[in-house]
């Protein structure tokens, strides 16, 4: 099947880097507040699991759909109440910054309980073997349980990225320029909806095809080591 974008393949092509921009960001967000919050759900202090918990709690209850808007239209009203302070009234989030921020909390919550379910799958002897050799406790962390973390969490963290993947769609309700926002103007100006709305899911199919054989590369890499163990 062959489409005619009348010209509008450059802006979906545009709008791709978008997408592919705005998701890596938001993943890399994701993965630092993940991580920290998986630490704080398996920490002793029990402040620290309650701020976990809460965490998770609320951001999964509520749809990303709303985050993108309460995040970006709270972020425009307080900025510009403080840029008033400064003589600058004008002062806002961008959308781009927006839906980072939205995408990546949403992204961070979910993998917290994926990073959880691999740090509680590190044996605690191989901590104990880190003590014993005289290693701190951030050394033990970074050399010993982070690579088993991140073997374990692989595969879900992937499945997760390929949700953030097409949730980057949400992101045209602020009007950021991604896949859907130029689809959806291409169709406006041609009125051929199923000819634009089609490219726009070939791409995205494009783009999830190429992230899973990323994925399989990974963890193959990743699951090196301990295949020739159990051989």
């Amino acid at each position: 099947m062959i489409f005619d974008l009348h010209g509008f393949g450059p802006q979906l092509a545009a709008g791709t880097l978008m997408t592919l921009k705005l998701s890596l960001a938001a993943v890399c967000l994701g993965l630092l507040l993940g991580l920290l919050g998986a630490i704080a759900k398996t920490s002793k202090n029990p402040a620290l699991r309650m701020l976990g918990g809460t965490y998770t709690t609320i951001v999964r209850g509520v749809p990303e759909t709303l985050w993108v808007l309460v995040i970006y239209f709270g972020s425009v009203a307080g900025l510009n109440a403080l840029g008033a302070l400064f003589g600058n009234p004008e002062l806002a989030l961008s959308p781009f910054a927006a839906g980072v921020c939205a995408l990546g909390l949403c992204f961070g919550a979910y993998a917290t309980e994926v990073f959880r379910g691999a740090l509680l799958a590190v044996p605690k002897g191989h901590r104990e073997a880190g003590q014993a050799l005289g290693l701190s406790a951030p050394r033990i962390f970074w050399r010993i349980v982070l690579p088993q973390v991140w073997r374990v969490a692989l595969p879900g963290l992937g499945n997760l990225y390929l949700i953030l993947l097409k949730d980057t769609a949400l992101v045209s309700l602020i009007t950021l320029d991604e896949i859907m926002r130029k689809a959806a103007a291409a169709t406006n100006a041609t009125k051929e909806p199923f000819t634009f709305y089609m490219a726009a899911a070939l791409i995205y199919l494009s783009l999830t095809v190429f992230v899973m054989a990323a994925l399989h590369y990974f963890e193959g890499r990743a699951g090196r080591g301990f295949v020739r163990n159990e051989l």
